[in-house]
């Protein structure tokens, strides 16, 4: 499995304006774990970098391929690096704070909000109800 031309440019284009060079990213390999049988338990495909000047590191196991392995490693790291230096929140940070926002407890004026919506319901359901009636007509 290859990794397509585009994106191995775009990395390198992302990495350049970044100020990210190879010669500052530490690599190591190693084995991964996991599914993937002999294969994996044959060939070091884990790889594990870390930026020298930041000190940032990133493991990445995903694929079964050093190759595509070392490829998404990088994109990770720079994703970081770029997370640091700019200070703007990556698109996972921002779903995960978006999660937080709708688990939240709501405010105790909201709850009494909600109660009064709640009981005016309620109180029009039972205003539809039929009448029952000792005598019969």
């Amino acid at each position: 499995m290859s990794i397509n031309i585009n994106k191995q440019r775009l990395l390198e284009e992302k990495m350049q304006k970044l100020g990210i060079f190879e010669k500052d990213i530490i690599e190591n390999f190693s084995r991964a774990g996991g599914k993937g049988g002999q294969h994996l338990n044959k060939t070091s495909t884990c790889v594990h970098l870390k930026h020298i000047p930041t000190g940032i590191e990133v493991k990445c196991q995903q694929e079964r391929s050093q190759f595509l392995n070392r490829f998404i490693a990088r994109r990770i790291l720079t994703g970081k690096i770029e997370q640091m230096m700019l200070g703007k929140k990556s698109e996972e940070q921002q779903r995960i704070e978006k999660i937080r926002r709708q688990k939240r407890k709501r405010s105790k004026r909201a709850k009494e909000k909600i109660l009064r919506y709640k009981h005016m319901h309620s109180e029009k359901k039972k205003e539809r109800r039929k009448i029952n009636s000792d005598y019969e007509c």
